[in-house]
């Protein structure tokens, strides 16, 4: 009897040992459902979903498939939802299939999209804005479908990295400007459908993709549809395509015998393409050889004109990947102006003059930021895109803005800057500017001359992470500054006045906010000659555009801030900053760590709703910096958790080198870039870490 329950026990427990365990969920997954379970205001056809904890694989969530505790799939489609997808998609790094097409968004569609997914479809919803730069770092997509919303802006140069992309639908929105070049690298297209917008410009640059199904229908492409896409299945009507003969293609392109031949007014055939190439080959190699010739006769450009492109490069994106911090950039990136600088032409729109003489031209220095390894297209294409940059601001009427802004109405009002107003311009053409309105009693005396210096000088700041200064008017007493306008507002209101189901400000994403923000500095600090204090240095300065790149504002004003150091904003003056004289590239560099605390913590620099001891940032903050218990309590809770505890605790050290006390102890912005940098290379981030969400790690991740 006993040897019996004995085998009965044994056979019990095997069972338990052998029956399905279901694995519970990531936590990472769990809370990026749950966040986009309340942005999609809690709908009641998700059975199973929750707003917070819960078991989406163990307990069968709606439209939700897993792999072991990994959340794999998300379909939601046609279930009439409402509100938005929320800010932590990108934490679903094991989803690969996302599809919330047929339903009822609205919005942008977030920056932050699960990394790693091979098919998205968004298809027939009310998205607004832009395709997601994030997109041109998913190499495993294979299928886009982002048709029938409501798109509206140009497409980012983003496709070079998909060469696995299949399908791609943007038909049915309101996307305008020529075809990206990066469309080229689309190696794996069989179907495209761009039907139905306002692209313009040729379609040249899809001519060798292999396309089995094309569609351009109703845009208003122009030039000649390429012999290679003639023959395929496509839609080309409704656009502005040239009559008669193509050009024949620039020597190097791809030849096919059917290229060769082309139709009269009668419709006879004529051998004519071959002529007329082999006479433009002629033509233009000999030209070739003159412009060599000619090229080496001419001295190269002053290196400090070259210092200028290198400093002035703009990327649609300010990169964190590991790459960019090879040890080979000096070599590599002198190799590129060695074998370049020779073609500089002259006819570059930037004055050498007025840069050899400007106190704020940039001397032959690099900084930090250059400390990437671009490849030959890369550097040929940064390069070329700058001989377009002119120091020179566009004069504007005060007519013109008084026309754009609705003669600076209330309705047009950004906001109140320490030294005027800011109004948003907008034109028949679409086209949208920011406009600062100076205080006219800065002027008193009418010092249009000062003024016009000012502008000047600030035209002469390029940088990617500055904002760049357009315009300017000085008309009737009154002085206004033209910039470009960033659509989605500073980082002081991401940080404090977004609701919690909107703001998408990851760890990840403040790093890189630190980092660009930091790269501005440095230039204006330590690039620029003679140095360049900003004054103003605080959250509501910082604005970002589409793909939240920081760019830093108010940038080349210090002499407005001369009258009194109150102008700046409150709760980040540096302690000796009693009176303007004082104010150094220090000061700077205190105001700058102030904005990393707004980063690190989620609070205001000055908050009275706080209890006393919690309302100064700096001075409730700062002892608990190096104190990781304590740490992990003030961090912003809008973080969730998800955050590297190792890359935190070296954040906060780099804080508190900057709010130091003693300006004298503070760190050169240099080596806040510096650390910021290694900080990123300690986390080993690359640029699928940087659009993919933070994430819990453990101490063997570092």
């Amino acid at each position: 009897m006993h040897q019996k329950n004995i085998v009965s026990l044994w056979f019990v427990f095997f069972g338990v040992l052998t029956s399905p365990v279901h694995s519970k969920t990531k936590s990472p997954d769990v809370s990026a459902l749950n966040v986009m379970y309340s942005s999609l205001n809690s709908p009641s056809q998700l059975s199973g979903w929750k707003s917070s904890g819960g078991d989406p694989c163990g307990d069968s969530w709606e439209g939700i498939k897993c792999s072991g505790s990994s959340v794999t799939e998300i379909n939601l489609a046609g279930l009439g939802l409402t509100g938005s997808m929320g800010y932590q998609l990108s934490s679903l790094t094991s989803v690969t299939h996302f599809d919330l097409s047929d339903n009822n968004l609205k919005g942008e569609i977030p920056y932050q999209l699960p990394p790693n997914v091979a098919h998205i479809d968004l298809s027939r919803n009310g998205f607004s804005g832009g395709v997601p730069y994030s997109i041109s770092q998913m190499t495993d997509l294979e299928y886009l479908n982002l048709g029938h919303n409501q798109l509206n802006n140009q497409l980012s140069d983003m496709f070079g990295k998909l060469s696995k992309l299949k399908e791609l639908d943007l038909s049915y929105n309101s996307l305008s400007g020529n075809l990206p070049q990066s469309f080229q690298s689309l190696s794996s297209l069989k179907k495209l459908n761009l039907e139905n917008n306002q692209f313009s410009g040729p379609i040249n640059v899809l001519a060798n993709l292999p396309l089995k199904d094309l569609n351009v229908e109703n845009n208003q492409f122009t030039g000649w549809i390429p012999e290679e896409l003639k023959d395929i299945d496509s839609g080309t009507g409704g656009n502005s395509w040239s009559s008669g003969p193509a050009p024949p293609p620039p020597p190097g392109a791809k030849h096919h015998a059917n290229q060769h031949s082309t139709k009269n007014d009668d419709g006879k055939s004529v051998k004519s393409g071959v002529t007329i190439a082999g006479i433009a080959l002629g033509v233009l190699a000999a030209i070739g050889i003159l412009i060599a010739l000619f090229s080496r006769r001419k001295s190269p450009p002053p290196s400090h004109f070259l210092d200028e492109e290198r400093i002035s490069q703009r990327r649609s994106f300010t990169p964190l990947a590991s790459r960019e911090l090879s040890q080979d950039f000096h070599t590599g990136i002198r190799k590129d102006f060695k074998d370049n600088s020779r073609s500089l032409d002259s006819s570059a729109s930037i004055d050498i003059k007025s840069l050899q003489n400007s106190p704020s031209s940039c001397p032959k220095r690099a900084s930090s930021d250059f400390k990437q390894s671009y490849d030959d297209n890369e550097f040929a294409n940064r390069l070329n895109s700058k001989r377009s940059t002119s120091v020179r601001a566009i004069s504007y009427s005060l007519a013109d803005l008084q026309l754009a802004t609705g003669n600076f109405a209330t309705g047009r009002l950004l906001g109140q800057g320490s030294i005027g107003r800011i109004y948003r311009a907008k034109y028949a053409d679409g086209k949208v500017l920011a406009v600062k309105k100076i205080d006219s009693s800065l002027f008193q005396g009418g010092r249009v001359e000062e003024f016009l210096q000012i502008v000047s000088n600030i035209s002469r700041l390029h940088h990617p992470n500055i904002a760049e200064l357009i315009g300017h008017c000085s008309e009737q007493g009154h002085n206004m500054l033209v910039y470009e306008y960033f659509r989605n507002g500073s980082l002081h209101e991401f940080l404090h006045m977004s609701d919690d189901y909107s703001k998408p400000l990851t760890w990840n994403t403040r790093i890189r906010i630190a980092l660009g923000t930091a790269r501005a500095v440095e230039y204006l600090h330590e690039v620029c000659s003679p140095s360049s204090v900003h004054k103003n240095i605080k959250s509501s300065n910082i604005l970002f555009d589409a793909e939240l790149n920081p760019h830093l504002s108010d940038c080349g004003l210090a002499t407005f801030h001369q009258r009194t150091s109150q102008n700046l904003g409150v709760g980040y003056n540096a302690p000796e900053c009693t009176k303007p004289s004082a104010y150094t590239v220090k000061s700077d560099v205190y105001s700058f760590g102030v904005v990393m605390l707004e980063l690190l913590t989620g609070r205001m620099p000055l908050d009275s709703s706080k209890p006393k001891p919690e309302q100064c940032l700096v001075r409730w903050a700062t002892p608990q910096l190096h104190d990781i218990d304590a740490l992990g309590k003030m961090v912003d809770p809008a973080l969730r958790g998800l955050y590297p505890p190792k890359s935190l605790s070296r954040f906060a050290d780099i804080i508190a080198l900057c709010v130091q006390l003693e300006p004298e102890f503070r760190p050169p912005m240099s080596e806040v870039v510096q650390s910021l940098m290694r900080l990123v290379q300690r986390s080993s981030f690359n640029y699928r870490d940087d659009f993919g969400g933070s994430r819990r790690m453990d101490d063997h991740d570092y």
